[in-house]
């Protein structure tokens, strides 16, 4: 049976996971505002769109070359400024498609060789990413950052199994809120940091080498303190065995066996919902929602001609509502019912996207966005915690994260695919029938786990968590 964990252990690993997961998804937001002129600035030097300049043979002009011809197959014209933002959400569904690939590889290696030996890995993939972005002084060698990138980020997950390896029921949904505030701390700031140091030009050759450098920096920084902080929280690697008889009698005990071997964790769990259930949820929901998060700069610009600043607003709008919604409320949610909550209002987003025809419903449409940024991921995670033990949590974690970034990195070609074959208004309408189906799931066929409900006590942990950090 599983030892609890001794509070001040709890305290210091929590400490520990927090600073680390907040430096990491500051460094991976640097980049995410930077995408539209990143990929202009390689445009311009392997594919200019001048008409007089010689025909180029590079990789991103070919890529190019197919993505016109994606375009030309559409009824409603795409104009020519979208190129980049397509071509941005390509690299963004090939990154997804990755994690889909990676994530059950990292959890499953995690739950037999430790969380703090695949959390390392993990970083080391992690640096050898950024320092591409440093050196991508063409666009082949930054496709080979994300692809890097891609097959190797696995803080999130690792963060979520290690937090749940020192946490007990009571105190879970209090402990996925708060790596949940990490995400939405990272949203507010990560991306206003990233655009103001690519304002700083140090490499002609990579103008954006400042920002990456940076980020370089903060995610070595980051594995330093985890490599020196961060004890070992696999239960199978970290807990004694309780001595035999012949041990407390003081006779030969028979030979020891080796401690690097963890053994599965034989305690049984109560199954509540079936993996398969919270992984196809974890799917559809992404599937869905993704799709609206890519369109939204289409629909703004169709509807309002709003440019990247006004975007940018919008954007901070519904990170800063997420904040606040993750510090003050989602914390002291029962995670089905924070789940049930995200995708209502997840729901009632996409019915005001399709009908919206002023710039109040638009940021009306991004509170109820912001509801659900706070609480659906996080609820989910929690659930899944619930359905398994900890020789497996990690593989279980994984199989949740792999299953959601399948469905985010479909989501946004198949959702811009009915946008602009079929319009606005078909668009967010099937969108509202895919997350109505999503909405029965988790109404009617995902159950409450035992011991999930202590809001009460969770919320005297998540305050008491709150201060110590």
């Amino acid at each position: 049976m599983t030892t609890p964990v001794e509070p001040a252990t709890r305290k210091r690993v929590l400490k520990v996971i927090f600073i680390s997961l907040l430096l990491d998804l500051i460094s991976f937001t640097f980049i995410l505002p930077l995408f539209p002129k990143l990929l202009e600035f390689y445009r311009n030097v392997e594919a200019p769109l001048d008409p007089s300049a010689p025909p180029s043979k590079t990789l991103l002009s070919s890529v190019l070359g197919y993505l016109n011809a994606y375009k030309a197959s559409f009824a409603r014209p795409i104009d020519s400024r979208y190129d980049i933002v397509l071509l941005g959400g390509a690299l963004g569904s090939l990154f997804s498609l990755l994690q889909a690939i990676a994530s059950p590889i990292i959890g499953h290696f995690s739950d037999r060789y430790g969380r703090r030996t695949a959390l390392l890995l993990s970083m080391t993939g992690n640096i050898l990413s950024v320092l591409l972005w440093v050196m991508a002084t063409d666009f082949r060698t930054f496709l080979a950052s994300r692809i890097v990138g891609g097959l190797s980020e696995g803080n999130v997950q690792l963060a979520t199994a290690i937090a749940t390896d020192i946490s007990d029921p009571s105190q879970r949904g209090s402990t996925m809120a708060l790596i949940g505030a990490c995400f939405s701390i990272a949203f507010t700031f990560g991306p206003a940091l990233g655009a103001w140091l690519s304002s700083f030009s140090t490499v002609a050759a990579n103008p954006f080498a400042t920002a990456a450098g940076v980020s370089l920096t903060l995610i070595v920084v980051e594995t330093l303190y985890l490599y020196f902080c961060l004890p070992e929280t696999l239960p199978a690697l970290t807990q004694k065995t309780e001595p035999t008889s012949a041990q407390v009698n003081g006779t030969k005990s028979e030979e020891k066996k080796p401690a690097t071997t963890p053994t599965p964790n034989p305690t049984a769990v109560q199954r509540t919902n079936s993996h398969f259930l919270l992984n196809f949820t974890h799917f559809t929901f992404l599937l869905f929602f993704s799709g609206m998060e890519f369109s939204l700069p289409f629909m703004t610009y169709d509807l309002f001609a709003y440019d990247s600043a006004k975007n940018g607003r919008l954007l901070g709008f519904v990170g800063l509502i997420a904040s606040l919604l993750q510090g003050g409320v989602t914390r002291r949610l029962p995670p089905l019912l924070s789940v049930r909550i995200g995708v209502i209002a997840c729901l009632l987003a996409f019915i005001m996207l399709g009908r919206i025809t002023s710039v109040l419903g638009l940021y009306g449409a991004a509170a109820l966005l912001a509801t659900t940024s706070a609480t659906v991921v996080t609820g989910l995670n929690a659930l899944s915690s619930f359905e398994s033990h900890a020789g497996e949590r990690g593989g279980k974690l994984g199989m949740l994260r792999s299953w959601g970034q399948l469905g985010r990195g479909l989501g946004p070609v198949l959702f811009t695919s009915i946008y602009w074959w079929a319009g606005r208004e078909v668009a967010y309408g099937i969108g509202a029938l895919g997350m109505s189906w999503v909405a029965l799931l988790v109404m009617y066929a995902l159950k409450t786990p035992p011991g999930s409900e202590r809001v009460k006590k969770e919320s005297r942990v998540a305050e008491q968590e709150k201060k110590e950090l």
